[in-house]
C-alpha cells in the first residue's frame, strides 16, 4: 500500500464548503459549527441542500441526486479549498455513485474532513482520487461545537499539520509491538458493508488499519471483524488503532472479543485510542505512511498530514 496525494494546507481566509452527504443537519448546532469556522478565520459557505430532510426517508438530509449535487459542486468549485461534511448518520454509500468521479479528479487535491458514515467516501477518495481524506470532527457535530480538543486537533491539522505528526492517542496496547503502514480505516460496520463495492479499497494489506464504531452491540461488532477476516480484507495488515466504542455494550465485553479477532493478525494493536464517536475525538489522516508504537499509543506520520 502506498501513500497517497497530501492536498494543501489550509491558510487564513481560505473557503471551506460545508456539505451533508448522509443524515440530516440540525440547523442550530450547524450555525454553531460555523461561528467556530469563522473563529479560525475561514469563509464558510453552506452547500443548497444542507438542511433538507428527504420526504420519505427522514433518515436522509434530502434526496441522493441533491446530496451528490451538492459534494460534487463544492469539490470542483476552484475558489473552496476543503470540504467538510456536517454530519454523519446514513446516507453516503447512497451517493458514491452517483458522483462525477473524473471531474472532482480533474478539479485538483483539496482538503475532505468527515466520520462515521462519511467512511464510505473516505474509501471512494483514496481508490477514485488517491487522496489523503481526515478522519474528524464535523462542522455540526457535538464535539466540533463543545470540544476544545476536538477542535484544536482538528484546527493544528489544518492549518499547521507539522505541529501534529505525532498523535499521541493516550491508548494502552491490545497487543504489544511496533509496525510501519499507511493509515486506513473508519467506522467498522460501514467497512464491511462497503466490501466488493466499486469504490471500497480491496484490502488492508500494508496497511495500519483505524477502527472505531457507534451504537452496535457485541455480536454485531463480532460479525463485522469476522466479515473482514473471512473475506481476505485484513490479509497483511501491518498494525490496528482501535478507536471508541460509544453505545456499544460495556467494555468489559467490548474487549475480549476485539483479542479474540484481532489478537491472531500477529500485528500490533493499540484499544482505547481517543478518535471516533467520543468526546474530544482526534483527527486521523488517512492515506499516509506512518509509524504505529503500541506500548506508548503513538502514531507518528513520516510526514505532515498535509503539504
Amino acid at each position: 500500500m502506498k501513500p497517497l496525494l497530501r492536498p494543501p494546507r489550509l491558510a487564513p481566509g481560505a473557503r471551506v464548503a460545508v456539505v451533508a452527504p448522509s443524515g440530516p443537519v440540525p440547523e442550530e448546532r450547524l450555525a454553531a459549527g460555523l461561528d467556530v469556522l469563522r473563529g479560525w478565520d475561514l469563509d464558510p459557505v453552506v452547500a443548497p441542500h444542507v438542511l433538507d430532510r428527504h420526504r420519505t426517508f427522514g433518515y436522509l438530509a434530502g434526496g441522493d441526486a441533491d446530496r451528490a449535487a451538492d459534494l460534487q459542486a463544492a469539490w470542483c468549485d476552484p475558489s473552496v479549498d476543503a470540504v467538510l461534511c456536517a454530519r454523519g448518520g446514513y446516507g453516503a454509500q447512497r451517493i458514491a455513485d452517483l458522483l462525477d468521479w473524473a471531474a472532482m479528479r480533474a478539479a485538483g487535491p483539496k482538503v475532505f474532513v468527515g466520520f462515521s458514515d462519511i467512511t464510505a467516501l473516505h474509501q471512494a477518495f483514496a481508490t477514485r482520487l488517491g487522496l489523503v481524506t481526515l478522519h474528524g470532527p464535523m462542522a455540526a457535530g457535538l464535539d466540533f461545537v463543545k470540544n476544545a480538543r476536538a477542535q484544536e486537533h482538528l484546527r493544528a491539522t489544518l492549518f499547521a499539520p507539522e505541529t501534529v505528526r505525532t498523535i499521541v492517542s493516550g491508548g494502552t496496547p491490545l497487543v504489544p509491538g511496533r509496525a510501519r503502514g499507511v493509515t486506513l480505516g473508519g467506522c467498522l460496520s460501514l467497512l464491511a458493508a462497503d466490501l466488493g463495492t466499486p469504490h471500497a479499497r480491496p484490502g488492508a494489506r500494508g496497511g495500519l488499519l483505524c477502527l472505531e464504531d457507534v451504537g452496535e452491540e457485541t455480536y454485531r461488532l463480532d460479525r463485522c471483524l469476522t466479515q473482514l477476516l473471512r473475506s481476505g480484507w485484513l490479509d497483511g495488515v501491518r498494525g490496528v488503532l482501535l478507536g471508541s466504542w460509544e453505545n456499544c455494550g460495556p467494555y468489559d465485553r467490548i474487549r475480549p472479543m476485539l483479542l479474540d479477532r484481532l489478537g491472531g493478525l500477529g500485528v500490533p494493536v493499540v484499544e482505547e485510542a481517543g478518535f471516533g464517536h467520543c468526546a474530544g475525538a482526534l483527527t486521523i489522516p488517512f492515506g499516509t505512511a506512518a509509524r504505529l508504537d503500541a506500548d506508548t499509543g503513538t502514531l507518528t506520520l513520516d510526514e505532515p498530514a498535509l503539504r
